[in-house]
């Protein structure tokens, strides 16, 4: 008799404790559902929500106010997403917001981001459509960075071919920029062209104080 109220006190206290357990668990997924506050609905569609799940957050500047209650498959490139979002955050979302899909944190889950309107604007109504945006992709970030680094390589690659070239003389710049010979006839070739110039000017002079030239010299100047 004493084992059996013992084993009945017990199983009592278990069922006690699995109830506690129960309702607050119940309470803390209907408090974080918003099920428990007054709320309200907005719908976006979106082309790709990359990941969202029902139930992730809704976050409007920076601060957590509702949850993703339904996700639609429209059509093959259109989402439906309905947001259950706290009601006195309504006032603040403005009829021109617009909603992306971000993450929260750089690998964390994903959640729909809703971007302030032009404060002058009204706010949303319950039950509306919310303007929605592409968000730019770390995936397609990365195969960018990607290729700029591959087109990087490349260039410089190139760059350092063309150096070697002209280092070794190679090509028409090369044989120009290396031959020492062909830089001599040219540094030859400009000091013949100023003594030749020097000389010129000085047949002038010398003509101009010519008794005989000078007369010719005055008549060609009138």
């Amino acid at each position: 008799m004493e084992k059996h109220i013992k084993y009945s006190v017990r199983l009592g206290i278990f069922v006690t404790l699995s109830l506690l357990l129960l309702i607050s668990g119940i309470y803390f997924i209907g408090s974080r559902q918003k099920l428990f506050s007054n709320s309200f609905r907005v719908t976006g569609v979106f082309r790709d929500i990359t990941g969202l799940q029902v139930g992730n957050n809704v976050r409007y500047s920076g601060i957590n106010v509702g949850i993703v209650e339904k996700i639609l498959q429209l059509t093959d490139s259109s989402v439906s997403v309905l947001m259950l979002i706290e009601r006195s955050t309504q006032k603040f979302i403005k009829v021109d917001a617009t909603a992306t899909i971000g993450s929260d944190g750089l690998m964390g889950n994903k959640i729909v981001v809703v971007s302030p309107g032009k404060a002058s604007r009204i706010a949303i109504a319950d039950g509306a459509f919310i303007l929605t945006a592409i968000p730019v992709s770390l995936d397609e970030i990365l195969a960018k960075l990607k290729i700029t680094g591959d087109n990087s390589a490349i260039i410089s690659g190139n760059l350092a071919a063309i150096t070697e070239n002209l280092r070794e003389g190679k090509g028409t710049i090369g044989m120009l920029l290396m031959d020492t010979l062909f830089a001599k006839d040219v540094a030859i070739t400009v000091l013949n062209i100023k003594e030749g110039s020097g000389g010129f000017k000085q047949n002038m002079d010398a003509a101009g104080r010519s008794f005989l030239l000078k007369g010719q010299i005055r008549k060609a100047g009138k």
